[in-house]
């Protein structure tokens, strides 16, 4: 019989023995998506081995993948321009994230995969090394929807380090986001930090409400093509008119309540995006006297102007009035954008009854892009008066 001590040494060689072929197998080599070249260009990758078509879709445009033996997928695109791109993949025509990337902008209708790519054009929305506001969330109950809501509100550096009052912006989204949309995709904190970093815009706080209204079960289907009937048109504009009085009666109020803001017209700009934009023209058309700065970005009227006139006939024919208390009007659009008509039959409306506005078309299309590079060129440009320091 062998001794005990034998048998042991011999368990512990053969389980050694065992476990040399795992530890030499190499480790399989990590997939990196998006892996974000010197040049700029930007190689994306998923795993799908039994797919059959792979499509990367993003703000800059498609491209198909080519799978490897491995069942591993990638393409290279670009260089592209330094910036913040949203993308998904197409996987056999499914929709899909990436899912090695942790970077994602919520939606209500969607949610994509974002990539930000450093460089001298991105400088001005990076996460640079300069003191940092703070994004807050607030909830609250909606008097006007009769439901909970939620705002994003932004707060500059030293917000809770004295008893200094701010102007404040309230910024709107576009349709088929919320309200985290414009502190993620639109990097809104960042822009500002940076500019006021660099002394080219004041502190302020940045309010960006959830603009995407519950739609009523009673909603009059218009079908593609088709004329509204009178029903369906008052209905629309009831349906606008939601998101006017909660910003009006509950989210101003709260907003007023609960921040340090200069609670006055001279101190209160808006401004929006797509959707934001026409909901911005809504309320200035319908509250002219409650904010000093407006600008309607990616949005302006519809074919009937004859028709928009009508509506806003109380708000035209008061042009002398306006003039005096808005400091800024400005309406700006890509010149690819869908809409591009009608911002500019908005401008010329305006100017048409003295209304005072600039109207400003850029490159670019109705995307991301275009609104960040907006909001970095009108907060300079929103000059208040220092009276809310103590």
């Amino acid at each position: 019989m062998r001794p005990k001590s034998s048998l042991l040494q011999l368990a512990l060689i053969l389980l050694t023995l065992s476990t040399l072929p795992a530890l030499a197998q190499p480790r399989p080599a990590r997939i990196i998506s998006p892996e974000i070249a010197e040049d700029h260009k930007v190689t994306f990758r998923i795993q799908a081995s039994k797919a059959t078509t792979v499509k990367v879709q993003g703000d800059w445009g498609s491209a198909d993948l080519t799978k490897d033996d491995t069942g591993l997928w990638s393409a290279t695109v670009g260089p592209l321009t330094p910036d913040y791109y949203s993308y998904t993949f197409s996987v056999d025509g499914v929709k899909t994230l990436d899912p090695l990337n942790p970077a994602i902008k919520q939606g209500l209708t969607s949610n994509d995969s974002m990539v930000f790519i450093k460089g001298e054009e991105s400088a001005f929305e990076d996460n640079a090394p300069v003191p940092h506001g703070q994004i807050r969330e607030l909830w609250y109950n909606s008097k006007t929807l009769q439901t909970q809501r939620r705002i994003h509100v932004y707060t500059p550096p030293g917000y809770d380090d004295n008893t200094n009052r701010y102007p404040v912006l309230y910024l709107l989204h576009g349709a088929g986001d919320e309200d985290s949309g414009w502190s993620t995709c639109g990097r809104a904190g960042f822009i500002i930090d940076n500019l006021i970093a660099a002394n080219k815009t004041k502190p302020m706080i940045i309010v960006m409400p959830n603009g995407s209204m519950p739609r009523p079960a009673n909603m009059p289907v218009v079908a593609p093509g088709a004329t509204p009937t009178p029903e369906a048109i008052a209905a629309r504009n009831a349906l606008q008119d939601r998101f006017t009085n909660e910003l009006m009666n509950d989210i101003i109020p709260l907003v007023e309540k609960n921040f340090k803001v200069i609670a006055d017209r001279d101190h209160r700009a808006i401004a929006g995006l797509s959707m934001g934009g026409g909901q911005t023209l809504r309320v200035i058309t319908t509250h002219p006297d409650d904010f000093s700065y407006a600008n309607v970005w990616s949005a302006g009227i519809g074919k009937d102007t004859a028709d928009w006139e009508k509506r806003n006939e109380a708000f035209l024919n008061n042009a002398d009035k306006f003039n005096q208390t808005m400091k800024l009007f400005t309406i700006s659009i890509g010149e690819k954008d869908q809409g591009l008509a009608g911002a500019k039959s908005l401008s010329e409306i305006l100017t048409k009854h003295g209304i005072k506005n600039e109207l400003h078309v850029s490159t670019g299309a109705h995307t991301w892009i275009n609104w960040r590079q907006y909001l970095n060129a009108i907060l300079p440009r929103l000059v208040f008066a220092e009276d809310g320091k103590k």
